[in-house]
């Protein structure tokens, strides 16, 4: 009940961003508690990231939602989810997906298998997680409706966009320290439109960041 209350009050901060209902009522299904280890579970419904080992955190819940509204998720989608991290992004996307899927993939293969067991105990069943290299995307699921990318890479990556459905849409941070947020829209060419900064980890990976940079 304690976490019910918080993540209540979590719903309503993030209502005076004007995230839609949709994803609001996504996020309210989703226990970002189970996401969380258990040393940060009190501070689960705060706004704000959080660590979840391997040098890697959870977006702050604001990011999510902001991501989430920009992808307008609907029902029967295939989503891929680039930097999956504990899962709970993909989990809010799965909920806004419905009969469709998400695609997570994550470079470190044991927090993979940490984004699995939280997608396990919160139910989420529509959500498949690969251990890979996401900066090369999944191309063996692909085309994709949708592609979120919760790691800074360093370009708008043609890998992603080959991956991407003609009228599909791509969220993706673009810097090294301080990233512009992009939305991408697939048209017979791309439609790029800046959506303000943000602060992300790295993208490790052939298309991305190396280990030393």
């Amino acid at each position: 009940m304690e976490f019910e209350a918080q993540r209540d009050g979590l719903i309503e901060e993030l209502r005076h961003l004007g995230i839609s209902e949709r994803v609001l009522e996504a996020m309210r299904r989703v226990p970002r508690h189970l996401f969380v280890p258990e040393s940060g579970r009190r501070n689960a419904y705060a706004d704000y990231p959080l660590p979840i080992g391997w040098g890697q955190t959870i977006s702050a819940p604001h990011m999510v939602a902001i991501m989430c509204d920009l992808l307008d998720i609907q029902d029967g989608m295939k989503v891929l989810d680039v930097g999956a991290g504990s899962g709970y992004h993909a989990a809010v996307m799965a909920v806004l997906a419905g009969s469709g899927h998400v695609y997570a993939i994550e470079t470190i293969e044991g927090l993979a298998e940490f984004a699995r067991k939280n997608l396990k105990k919160a139910g989420i069943t529509n959500v498949t997680v690969v251990t890979g290299d996401g900066s090369l995307g999944l191309p063996e699921y692909a085309p994709y409706d949708r592609i979120n990318v919760a790691c800074a890479a360093p370009d708008i990556l043609d890998t992603l966009i080959s991956q991407l459905k003609v009228g599909g849409k791509l969220v993706i941070p673009v810097g090294r320290y301080y990233q512009e947020l992009y939305l991408v829209t697939k048209t017979d060419g791309i439609k790029k439109e800046a959506k303000g900064g943000v602060v992300f980890v790295p993208l490790i990976g052939k298309k991305g960041f190396s280990q030393s940079e």
